[in-house]
């Protein structure tokens, strides 16, 4: 699976470590154009931008590369900080090639995941200390059980998601995955 690094820069460290170590990282996309996009004229963005989107919309990581060449070529030396950037992140900015098309979108930005951050941090800051790491766990999980309800938008080809996610989280019990697919 994929974390995202914007996500869990919260008091949930010790919860954070354990999860995280078993996850590929990877960096959102939507934030590395965003940041590129700063050092680009206004009169140029549109420009730059159908040239990146080729980048980043490939359907193989190699499709990718050679889009990311020609990106080179053709803005290189009007904007070698976007060039730099882009060189600087590849590796986790082409994680999600490692997974099928039908998955990509959904770890193709942390959005998500920052709203669900958010949240947690709301109910995490109004206590400043925790008796234990168990208490921690139960605010959490709590939290998460109570933003689960809100959750009613639908994932596009959700059943085909469900079982990509069942190859490659062989980890996870498969009636988990199971019970994901029923309850949406």
């Amino acid at each position: 699976m994929t974390s995202k690094t914007e996500a869990l820069k919260t008091s949930l460290s010790p919860v954070r470590a354990g999860f995280l170590a078993s996850l590929k990282p990877s960096t959102c996309i939507i934030h590395q154009i965003r940041n590129s996009m700063k050092y680009v004229p206004h009169k140029e963005k549109k420009k730059v931008m159908v040239d990146l989107k080729k980048v980043y919309q490939a359907l193989t990581i190699e499709e990718a590369e050679l889009a990311f060449e020609e990106f080179k070529e053709i803005w290189g030396k009007k904007h070698p900080l976007i060039i730099r950037s882009w060189e600087n992140n590849w590796v986790e900015l082409t994680a999600y090639f490692n997974y099928p098309q039908e998955i990509r979108k959904m770890i193709y930005t942390t959005n998500i995941i920052e709203g669900y951050h958010r949240q947690l941090r709301k109910v995490t800051k109004t206590k400043t200390a925790y008796p234990n790491d168990d208490a921690l766990t139960k605010i959490i999980y709590l939290a998460t059980m109570d933003l689960s309800r809100k959750w009613t938008q639908p994932v596009r080809s959700w059943r085909n998601c469900i079982s990509q996610f069942g190859i490659y989280l062989k980890d996870l019990r498969t009636s988990w995955l199971c019970s994901l697919s029923l309850s949406l």
